[in-house]
């Protein structure tokens, strides 16, 4: 019985070293669930680092975040407040609506308005409809568009993201978070998608009219500055939005998510403990470049200070490029842009932070007399061409 005892023993301690050592890099090959979406990410734009992440190249339904597209769009299309009537067929269209009606006077500006705040399948059918002529050739313009981006795992059937019979209108958290970080690049979008109410002129006449944002983290999750809310009965619901703190910009996607408003306002708690300060490489730093022709035969350039909140995973795989003229031609003025540092994540472009010149320089004084004469022969020269018919 006492060798049984110490067999049991022996068996049971090599169990638990056993799965000491299986279980460990499984434990930490992918992070605890912390939402209820079928899939989510949090993705920065400025590094394209995933700060968390499952199932983000899952491709779903995502309702009405599909207006982002269509906005984009929209808003490169010019003409924003050039009024028009709208198509009385394009507004006929159910779901969420901006309150169009046959006869209406209205503006891109307005429609897009009514796309992003109140989600008016009306104000998406009508834009398609004023940019490409029909809400197909709109549609088409919107799977180019996803194709130039890379969205591999996004294909649009609707302006308006209403479910359709073909299951073949869907995308992916990533697709939606990259495609959010091209559409905040666009001041409109951006300025647009962070209003949590909006005055709009349009009508049969025009007047002036309110609409409200959908989107109740404006109110609810701190640094939050858009961007889309969606719902169908096959997408459920789907949010798309961004957030800034401490100078960082992060968005969250959530796909087919029953408690998003919270998932969000979490992840971003979570994920923003992730970022860093970091000093970036050559900046604040005095550069020395030759001025030809100057009273200073060298002046001092400098480029300013810059610290940028970064993932914690790319603060230290960041490189610097400096960029700087071998020299410059007199006179040269204070502030004159002589050179940048460019700063990359493996090929990606962060950002660019120019040099200036720290101090200026005239041309020198025997210079000017030789610039002069210069002149003076190219202007003889010039006078005989002319003279002799060759110009």
């Amino acid at each position: 019985m006492k060798l049984n005892k110490q067999m049991f023993i022996f068996v049971l301690l090599c169990s638990v070293v056993i799965c000491i050592l299986a279980f460990p890099a499984a434990a930490h090959a992918e992070p605890a669930r912390t939402d209820s979406a079928k899939a989510a990410i949090v993705f920065d734009p400025r590094t394209g680092e995933i700060l968390y992440a499952h199932d983000e190249h899952e491709r779903l339904p995502m309702a009405s975040t599909t207006k982002i597209m269509s906005a984009l769009i929209a808003l490169e299309s010019g003409g924003l407040d050039e009024p028009f009537t709208v198509d009385s067929r394009a507004i006929r269209v159910e779901g969420s609506s901006m309150g169009l009606t046959e006869g209406d006077c209205v503006t891109m500006r307005a429609l897009v308005c009514g796309m992003l705040l109140p989600s008016g399948n009306d104000a998406a059918n009508a834009a398609a409809v004023r940019v490409a002529g029909s809400t197909e050739d709109f549609v088409r313009l919107m799977n180019g568009r996803a194709e130039q981006m890379g969205l591999h795992d996004t294909h649009f059937v609707t302006p308006s993201g209403l479910d359709d019979d073909t299951d073949e209108h869907y995308s992916s958290a990533y697709d939606m978070a990259v495609l959010t970080a091209y559409a905040l690049d666009n001041a409109d979008f951006s300025q647009i998608c962070s209003q949590k109410y909006i005055k709009v002129n349009f009508g049969n006449p025009p007047q002036d009219r309110w609409l409200t944002n959908t989107n109740r983290l404006l109110d609810s999750c701190e640094g939050v500055i858009g961007v889309k809310t969606g719902f169908t009965d096959k997408a459920r619901r789907c949010l798309v939005s961004a957030c800034e703190r401490d100078g960082a910009r992060l968005i969250c996607v959530t796909l087919n998510d029953p408690d998003d408003w919270k998932d969000h306002s979490a992840l971003y708690d979570k994920c923003f403990a992730k970022m860093r300060l970091t000093h970036m490489e050559g900046s604040g730093h005095e550069y020395e470049i030759a001025a030809a022709g100057g009273e200073k035969p060298v002046i001092t350039a400098v480029a300013a200070p810059l610290d940028l909140m970064l993932p914690e995973t790319a603060a230290d795989k960041i490189t610097a490029k400096v960029r700087l003229k071998h020299f410059v031609f007199a006179p040269v003025e204070s502030g004159e842009q002589v050179g940048c540092i460019a700063y990359y994540l493996g090929e990606k472009l962060i950002c660019e932070l120019p040099i200036r010149a720290a101090e200026g320089t005239a041309l020198r004084k025997a210079e000017k007399s030789e610039w002069k004469k210069l002149l003076r022969n190219i202007d003889d020269i010039l006078g005989k061409a002319d003279r002799y018919g060759l110009c």
